[in-house]
């Protein structure tokens, strides 16, 4: 789950990690409100969305008194704004940050996430911030330092100083940045984050170590124990579709093509996925519907696959394990009976009751293409697609 760039900020601002003042608006009238109680003479007007690269699209902006406050929130409110995150259909802002404005001096970059291969949370720092992490991964990856964290001792000491030596900090802004890395690393790992990036980290004229930007992501598996995390979740920031399969416990998540998947197994619909690229098509999703789905949670993945207008085709890929075939088979048929299908369906179905499941669906009287492999489905899915 995400969360928005204030809403990250209260939660490092509750384990001690330095951040701006600042105050959440959402109309106008908030906003000068807010810049009035934050106090100062300069504000940052913040558009608040779940995307990186707000500031290249002209969602954040400075303002020099309180007029500039209503017109730069004006301008912003409202917006559809468009960063290399969101995709060309952008996300409309509804609401704002109002920041006090920093006497910076440096800007670094520093984020914390899970690295799946070395099974250890990393802490990565680099001197290059307030720029895109990927592009400085890409073209100078020497100047991402690393330190790995041992699950049972937490992040050292010595690794925060290791990380404030290689960025350079001396003096006050060395403390306070070690200081900054150990509270981040306490907020991260308390939370069950999953991501916690601060992009720019600042360094004050002051040697003051502040985020200036806050993304966090949290782990959806442990969202049971923070039930004031999971209040934060923003439904106008995901899509409907993503929405509706949480509901039915399904995992879903959108992506830009036009061949529908639904796999029981997450590792068989990313080779599902895989396959269908490989045959020359496009996933339009990823839908794991789970070990134990039933009739009733296929017929409702089925629905979510055809809301998408994009989708010109369905490949179902089920593997009989805890599932039985037959029981995915009616799930489909009672689907396509309940759902107008005005697209190519492709089914592959193998494992526990596949002799069966392909009788309930030869005698459906429906129109199914049945593929007898993988690639054979993936070959026929891309061909209907074609015809």
């Amino acid at each position: 789950m995400k969360i928005h760039e204030y809403q990250g900020k209260e939660i490092l601002k509750k384990f001690g990690v330095p951040v701006p003042i600042g105050k959440v608006a959402f109309n106008v009238d908030e906003a000068v409100r807010a810049a009035e109680t934050v106090g100062g003479s300069a504000w940052v007007v913040k558009a608040q969305i779940h995307a990186g690269g707000r500031g290249k699209g002209g969602g954040v902006k400075l303002a020099r008194n309180v007029d500039e406050v209503r017109d730069r929130s004006s301008e912003i409110l409202g917006m559809r704004l468009v960063t290399h995150q969101t995709g060309p259909e952008g996300r409309i802002v509804k609401r704002l940050l109002i920041e006090q404005g920093m006497n910076i001096a440096k800007e670094m970059y520093v984020g914390i996430t899970l690295d799946r291969a070395r099974s250890q949370n990393v802490v990565m720092v680099s001197t290059e911030g307030g720029v895109e992490i990927e592009k400085v991964a890409a073209e100078s990856p020497e100047k991402i330092l690393k330190e790995y964290v041992h699950p049972s001792l937490g992040l050292q000491q010595f690794q925060a100083r290791r990380l404030c030596f290689g960025l350079g900090l001396r003096g006050d802004a060395f403390k306070n940045g070690v200081k900054f890395l150990l509270a981040l690393y306490k907020a991260y790992d308390a939370s069950d984050a999953s991501l916690a990036e601060i992009n720019p980290l600042v360094i004050t004229q002051e040697g003051g170590v502040i985020a200036l930007d806050a993304k966090m992501n949290f782990d959806d598996n442990a969202l049971y124990r923070h039930p004031e995390i999971l209040a934060m979740r923003d439904l106008d920031e995901e899509d409907p579709l993503e929405i509706e399969a949480s509901k039915s416990n399904l995992n879903y998540i959108k992506l830009d093509g036009n061949v529908g998947c639904m796999v029981n197994g997450a590792g068989l619909a990313m080779g599902t996925m895989d396959i269908i690229k490989l045959a020359g098509g496009m996933p339009a999703n990823f839908l794991d519907v789970g070990g134990g789905a039933s009739a009733e949670t296929v017929e409702a993945g089925f629905r979510i696959i055809l809301k998408d207008p994009n989708v010109k085709a369905v490949l179902i890929n089920i593997f009989g394990g805890i599932v039985r075939c037959d029981r995915v088979a009616n799930g489909v048929v009672q689907a396509a009976k309940n759902v107008q299908v005005q697209v190519p369906i492709v089914i592959r179905l193998a494992g526990t009751n596949a002799e069966l499941a392909a009788e309930i669906l030869k005698s459906s009287g429906l129109s199914f293409l049945v593929a007898g492999s993988l690639k054979d489905a993936a070959e026929k899915v891309t061909k209907a697609i074609a015809a």
